[in-house]
């Protein structure tokens, strides 16, 4: 049987970021849940259709020394588990620490971060979705072969384009159910 997945950028797709509130999550009390969000998450759970949600993000903080890659860890840690309080499930946080122009491969609009996870699991890329707010998160989809969810303004280049994680949700579960 095919396995999917839905790979979710962090920043701008999960928590904010470049706010009013809060300019980059550098430790665990920056980061504050877009609305809905724990819903839409917990929303592509009960679906059944996915059998793994994976946050893919780039913290170039770690490289250019804004946080260390365990106050990183701390974060990530503490998001997991709140949004688990709150009934959604994060299957598996992955992300790129080096500098934006290091010239990694991991870095997203590299693909790497996707099928490291994808192969780990045996998840079928081409039955997945990528969300992402910004151009490279789409491109890092659309390298690995998923379909691709822009959230914001249209972005022509994604498959479909949404306000929030929670109408792209709407979205993905039916065209999961559709293919």
């Amino acid at each position: 049987m095919t396995k999917r997945a839905v790979f979710l950028d962090r920043d701008g797709v999960i928590n904010e970021v470049l706010t009013d509130r809060v300019k980059f999550v550098n430790k665990r009390e920056d980061l504050f849940f877009l609305p809905k969000v724990p819903e839409a998450i917990q929303m592509l759970n009960e679906s059944g259709l996915f059998d793994l949600i994976a946050v893919i993000t780039n913290q170039g903080g770690v490289g250019l020394g804004y946080m260390k890659e365990e106050q990183l860890q701390d974060i990530h840690t503490y998001m997991v588990d709140e949004l688990k309080k709150l009934g959604a499930e994060i299957d598996e946080v992955c992300y790129c620490p080096h500098k934006p122009k290091e010239g990694c491969e991991c870095r997203k609009p590299g693909s790497k971060m996707i099928e490291d996870i994808a192969k780990e699991h045996d998840i079928d890329l081409s039955a997945s979705y990528m969300v992402g707010d910004r151009e490279p998160d789409i491109e890092a989809g659309q390298n690995a072969g998923t379909k691709t969810v822009f959230l914001g303004e249209d972005y022509g280049l994604a498959n479909a384009t949404f306000p929030t994680l929670y109408d792209a949700a709407e979205w993905i579960i039916q065209d999961a159910k559709n293919h």
